[in-house]
This record gives structure tokens, sequence and C-alpha cells, in this order.
């Protein structure tokens, strides 16, 4: 594993000292002394998102940046982030920002796509075939860790201002409803939720701890947490938004259904609902009918 997360780190310093240019597959692979297609799969293994889909979200956070914090022009900014012409920078933003260049510096409101995949300390559970999670509450002191873990999961949270999320996350851990699991001193898991509404307001898992039973550990806790009966929901992207690295798919696969359509922050979401039975305290089998979308 610890090789795996080197050859990662070397392509991540490669794209970040090369963002102002067009960057493909080939140009990183030689650049970090990789075969593309090694590179390729260890990449979306470890990180989550293809090469290519980084890099393009790492510019245009970045342009995002420049067009909040700066007075450059447009089309300077479109040919800094890689774009050969401010059409195709304009149609790119949209698609993830859902708003033009122009209408986004009108806003003076910057937030990430993507911040730099970065990976510090141990991660000695990943030894174990078969690891018992350690479920708790999280504490003050937990702020640090769980913010390193938000930065790297933040492509799954659109319009995620990081300085109201920790006066809202210091709310919760009050109010005992932030949960965390830890691999010694590193979170890899993170969720807040609410207990009067049954809502998940916030699911995180560390990229290199996907597969290991994280989501479906919290959701456990949070229904034994919960009045018995209480539906859960949570919202996510929309189907078919190019922002989506695969949030909405995992929502699915434990076992939630579609909702209605939302608007939150001004960025499109959808509601799913988790149905319950009973006072099992474990998800209901069924998914339950959906709410007809508007």
């Amino acid at each position: 594993m610890e090789g795996k997360i080197e050859k990662v780190r070397a392509a991540v310093e490669y794209i970040e000292s090369h963002l102002t240019r067009k960057l493909e597959l080939d140009d990183i692979a030689r650049g970090v002394h990789y075969s593309k297609h090694h590179l390729h799969r260890v990449f979306s293994r470890t990180v989550g998102l293809t090469v290519r889909e980084y890099v393009q979200r790492r510019q245009l956070t970045e342009a995002a940046r420049l067009l909040v914090f700066s007075d450059r022009p447009i089309l300077e900014i479109a040919l800094t982030a890689g774009y050969e012409s401010q059409q195709a920078f304009t149609s790119a933003f949209a698609a993830m920002y859902k708003q033009t260049p122009n209408q986004y510096r009108k806003n003076e409101e910057f937030y990430p796509l993507q911040l730099k995949f970065e990976f510090d300390g141990r991660y000695d559970m990943l030894k174990d075939t078969e690891v018992r999670w350690n479920t708790a509450l999280a504490a003050e002191e937990d702020i640090p860790c769980w913010m390193e873990l938000v930065r790297l999961v933040i492509d799954g949270f659109p319009h995620l201002d990081e300085e109201a999320y920790v006066r809202t996350l210091r709310g919760r851990i009050r109010a005992d409803e932030a949960l965390i699991i830890k691999d010694g001193k590193t979170a890899v898991g993170i969720l807040i939720f609410s207990r009067r509404t049954g809502s998940i307001d916030f699911l995180g898992t560390h990229p290199l701890y996907r597969g290991k039973g994280i989501p479906q550990e919290f959701l456990a806790r949070v229904i034994d947490e919960l009045p018995e009966g209480r539906d859960v929901t949570i919202t996510t992207y929309r189907e078919d938004d190019k922002a989506d690295t695969g949030r909405r798919r995992e929502i699915m696969e434990l076992g939630f259904a579609e909702a209605e359509l939302l608007v939150e922050f001004g960025y499109p979401t959808q509601r799913f609902v988790l149905r319950r039975a009973g006072s099992a305290g474990r998800p209901a089998d069924g998914n339950g009918e959906p709410h007809r979308k508007n």
C-alpha cells in the first residue's frame, strides 16, 4: 500500500506543478516515470477519481479562485486552466459549478471542487483483513483530523464553506451528533446527523478505506441513535450531474430511495430516504416508494 501511495503522491506533485498547462495522462506518466496504464489504475483506486477527472477538477478549482480573487480576464484564466478557448472553459466550468464563470465572478464566493490530494499519517488498519471499527462520538480534539478528511472528500460536497462547516461541526459535537472512526490519529470516517430530523448531513470515508464497510457501520449506528421507526434521509447530487464522483451510487447501494429534488446553497441536489421498518435498529430491506420528482 505504501508503494501505491508514493506513486500517487508523485503524480499529484507533478500535476500541481503543471496546473497552468494542458495535462494528459501520457505527460504525467512520463513525468513520474510510470506506465500510463499502471498509473491510471493505481491513481483511480487510491484517489477515487481518474487522473483526468482530478486534473480537470483541480484546474477548475484554481480557475474559480482566480475568478473571485483576481481581476484577470476570463480568457486569460481559461488559458491558464489548460483550455484552448473561453467557450470550452465556460462549458466545463458551468457543468461543474452550475453557473458560468462570469456569474461565478459576480457572486464573489469561492468554493473548491477539488483541493490538492494529500495523504498524511499511518494507515495501520489497512493491513487487517477483518477490521472491527470503533464508531465514537467526536470530540473537540478530533476537529483537526476531521477537517483533514473533509479536504480529502470535498469532491462529494458542492459549495462547502470550511469556516461555516467548522462552526456547524462544533455545535454538532456538543449535541452528540457527530460520529468518527479513526485509525490511530487519522480520521477514516466522519458523519454528522440530526436526531430531530433523521437526516445525515455529512458522510465521508477516507479514499484508502473504501470497501471496508464504514458507511454501513455508520448507518447502523445512526439508526440505533434515532427514535424508533424514524426514516433516515440524505441529500446528494442529482442524476447525471457531471460533478458527481460516485456519491449518488454509493448512497443508493446503502438502500436509500430517491425522493424530491432540492436546491441547496444555490446547487441542485436530490434527497434520498431510507424507510425504516419497526424497531429492528437496522436498515429495512425495502427502499420504500420514492417521492415524485419536481
